[in-house]
């Protein structure tokens, strides 16, 4: 089965690299209408500059999810069932479309 917090773990150890978690990182934290939010930056990694297009599905006061990347940060936003459902939205877009996007970014 698929495990989206997994993902987001391989991604996180992929891109640490000594410097990158000092600076940028991974902030979950819930909502008070209630949901969750999530800021994944992903400055300096190698799906920076990768197109992502806006997510918007609504399909109840507590059923929702909005993601979308604004600089250089993966935002989601969903309601109080839907962390995993954003996770996933990530994990797919970091899925990748050559064996080196969801690897650390090399300095040459």
């Amino acid at each position: 089965m698929h495990d989206p917090l997994a993902d987001l773990e391989a991604w996180y150890t992929n891109v640490c690299d000594g410097d990158w978690e000092h600076q940028f990182g991974i902030h979950i934290e819930t909502l008070d209408n209630p949901g969750w939010s999530v800021n994944i930056n992903i400055a300096e990694t190698p799906i920076a500059d990768k197109e992502f297009s806006k997510v918007k599905h609504e399909r109840g006061d507590c059923n929702w999810v909005h993601c979308w990347v604004e600089d250089e940060t993966f935002k989601g936003r969903g309601g109080p069932n839907n962390l995993r459902e954003i996770l996933n939205i990530f994990a797919i877009w970091c899925s990748p479309t050559d064996e080196n996007t969801c690897k650390r970014r090399s300095d040459g």
